[in-house]
Formats: structure tokens, C-alpha cells, sequence
């Protein structure tokens, strides 16, 4: 090998350390629960949670009482933009968590437990193919007072 070519190599080589150190934060700090539901889920449901009822629900405050009903913990990982989205099922799970802790911590049950990656997994096989009628079933209808 050539010192020319040496030294190329030596460069890449450099450059592509460089470049991976600078990005690693930012890959770490891209998949945070935060970051995913700004992705993922702020699109329709908006930064703050606040949705835009009717058409599109609030995450504020309603879930937290929600999962006082047993069927409705798996409700939030079987609704459409949950079970189809891009999201592993740990990625979901975090991202549940933290809507949970974020936007309704005050009314969470007692005993609440956080979901995990298991119980994402076994929920989100079975698709709701009308989230408003199991909504309404386990739950209540939406309430836009």
C-alpha cells in the first residue's frame, strides 16, 4: 500500500469515527418515548396530547381513568395508529408509558403498573377493526364537554 493511499484510508477511517461519535447522541436522543410520540402520534393527536375532538380523541387526562377498566389497558395498544405503526413492541410500550405518565398521571389508577413489551406484543396482534364500538363496550363514548 501506497503512503497515499495509507493516508486516505487512515482519513476515512478517522472521519468515520467522527461521524458515528456525533451521530450516537443523536440516535439515542431520537428514540426516546418523547421524540417517538412526536413522530408517531403528535401527527393527529398534536404535541401537547389535546387532539382535536371529535375526529381525532384527547390523550389528556381520560386514559389515565380508562384504565380502571381491565379490557382497556390493551384498548391503547389494539387501536389502529398504535397496532400499525412503524414502532417496535418495546418502542410502543415506552411510548404508552410515557403518554400515560406525561398527560394523565393524575388520574391513573392506585395500583397502575406500566405496560410491558410483552403485553404490547400479545395485544397489538389482534387489530380493532372498530376501536369506537370496543371503546364503548368496555368503556364509555367519548365525552366532549
Amino acid at each position: 500500500m501506497t503512503k497515499g493511499k495509507r493516508f486516505t484510508t487512515a482519513t476515512t477511517l478517522a472521519m468515520t469515527a467522527s461521524l458515528l461519535a456525533l451521530l450516537s447522541p443523536v440516535a439515542g436522543f431520537a428514540a426516546s418515548p418523547r421524540i417517538n410520540y412526536l413522530l408517531h402520534c403528535s401527527g393527529c393527536h398534536l404535541p401537547g396530547g389535546e387532539g382535536a375532538p371529535p375526529n381525532v380523541p384527547s390523550l389528556r387526562g381520560e386514559l389515565g381513568r380508562m384504565l380502571s377498566a381491565p379490557a382497556m389497558r390493551a384498548y391503547l395498544v389494539r387501536v389502529p395508529g398504535s397496532a400499525q405503526s412503524a414502532l417496535s413492541d418495546s418502542d410502543l410500550a415506552e411510548v404508552v408509558n410515557w403518554m400515560l405518565m406525561e398527560f394523565n398521571a393524575d388520574t391513573l389508577p392506585p395500583d397502575f403498573e406500566l405496560l410491558s413489551t410483552d403485553e404490547v406484543s400479545n395485544a397489538r396482534k389482534e387489530i380493532l377493526a372498530d376501536p369506537l364500538q370496543y371503546r364503548i363496550a368496555h368503556w364509555r363514548n367519548y365525552s366532549f364537554d
